[in-house]
């Protein structure tokens, strides 16, 4: 997401609540219309059928070009002006500008690995394009630092690879088939945007499940009908660092709960079995989860007899994901959490098992985002 961070830290949240503007600053919609757009993501050859029986869905009609538009994906890409996208480089301080569709090549650098299939590489494309469309449109720049820019290059919007760093490490630095990759999963995905209702959607994404995605008002507090609970299977078997147990001492974790000034009631129980039951760390520390999530988070958890979510007691100790289990041995705390990141949008493990097993960025896309549609932003920017 490179060093592909995410497999070794927390995604942070990418939601914002800003209604949308009635204008996307330096567009030029005329110019956009004359372009030819490649649809070729959503219209596989065949459509494979996934194993667990998810029904294909509909490919995305193909859109025509203009007649007087040049004939060919290279004319096209070559030929068609794009929106801009000015990106705060967090480590230098300064700002890159740049055509979007050679952001979206740099986000995806910097969110899933080139190893990925590349069905898997489309859906994140389309993922990274429709993120930042959506901000652009809305004209928010929240979260960004400095004045000139659109968005960061952190997880706080979306992770971004330059385009200095992309020349010398990655073209010039043996890894040309690589980036030829990914720029191919960005070509074959040009200009193809999720909406809901006729709008770009909240297209967050994740590193990988514990089994199940998050419906959104479970982590934040809004409700969206396109980011719903669906079961995400694939990744159990090929995500590395699936269960990762993270170990504290008790005082540890009273001092990051701030439970450290408050009396600790003493426990009556002396065994703790599974999520669901009452847990008791040691007499110090009683532990009961309340209730768990659609998704198979911990929702509430007693823990010293005061109430936390799930994503509370995640942020407070660092955790990977709010599924997790505990268990203790001596004065340790033993806290395994399963799978990585908020759990809202879609898997990106998930998304590369559902292709390893003939899935297509359609079926991706539209198995992780309940009832989106496929957009060209040159048809979005006509209305």
């Amino acid at each position: 997401m490179k060093d592909f961070r995410y497999l070794r830290r927390n995604k942070s949240t990418r939601w914002h609540s800003r209604p949308l503007a009635p204008r996307l600053r330096r567009l030029s919609p005329a110019a956009w219309l004359a372009a030819p757009i490649l649809a070729a993501l959503l219209i596989p050859l065949a459509v494979v059928p996934l194993h667990r029986g998810q029904p294909a869905p509909p490919a995305l009609p193909t859109v025509t070009a203009s007649p007087a538009a040049p004939a060919g994906p290279e004319a096209a890409v070559q030929e068609a002006p794009q929106p801009k996208v000015s990106v705060y480089l967090s480590r230098s301080g300064q700002i890159e500008t740049l055509p979007l569709e050679e952001y979206v090549s740099g986000v995806l650098a910097a969110e899933m690995p080139a190893s990925f299939e590349l069905e898997a590489l489309k859906a994140q494309a389309v993922a990274a394009r429709t993120f930042i469309l959506r901000r652009l449109l809305a004209g928010d720049r929240s979260g960004v630092p400095v004045p000139g820019a659109d968005v960061t290059d952190t997880v706080s919007h979306q992770a971004y690879v330059s385009k200095d760093t992309l020349e010398r490490k990655w073209k010039l630095g043996g890894r040309s088939a690589d980036l030829a990759k990914l720029q191919r999963a960005v070509l074959e995905t040009r200009g193809v945007i999720m909406t809901y209702k006729g709008q770009p959607i909240t297209a967050s994404f994740f590193a990988s499940s514990g089994g199940y995605t998050e419906n959104s008002e479970e982590y934040w507090n809004a409700a969206i009908p396109y980011l719903r609970s669906v079961t995400s299977p694939w990744e159990k078997e090929i995500t590395p660092n699936y269960a990762v147990t993270s170990t504290f001492t008790i005082s540890e974790i009273l001092t990051r709960l701030g439970l450290n000034d408050r009396v600790i009631p003493a426990s009556k129980n002396t065994t703790q079995s599974g999520m669901t039951k009452n847990i008791s760390t040691s007499s110090e520390l009683p532990v009961e989860v309340l209730s768990l999530t659609t998704g198979h988070r911990v929702k509430e958890i007693s823990i010293g007899g005061t109430i936390f979510t799930g994503r509370e007691v995640r942020e407070k100790l660092g955790l990977r994901s709010s599924q997790f289990s505990w268990g203790r041995k001596g004065n340790k705390i033993y806290i395994t959490t399963f799978g990585n990141g908020h759990g809202v949008g879609m898997s990106q493990w998930g998304a590369n098992g559902m292709a390893k097993e003939g899935g297509t960025a359609t079926q991706i896309l539209k198995h992780y985002y309940s009832g989106i549609s496929f957009t060209q932003i040159s048809t979005l920017l006509k209305k």
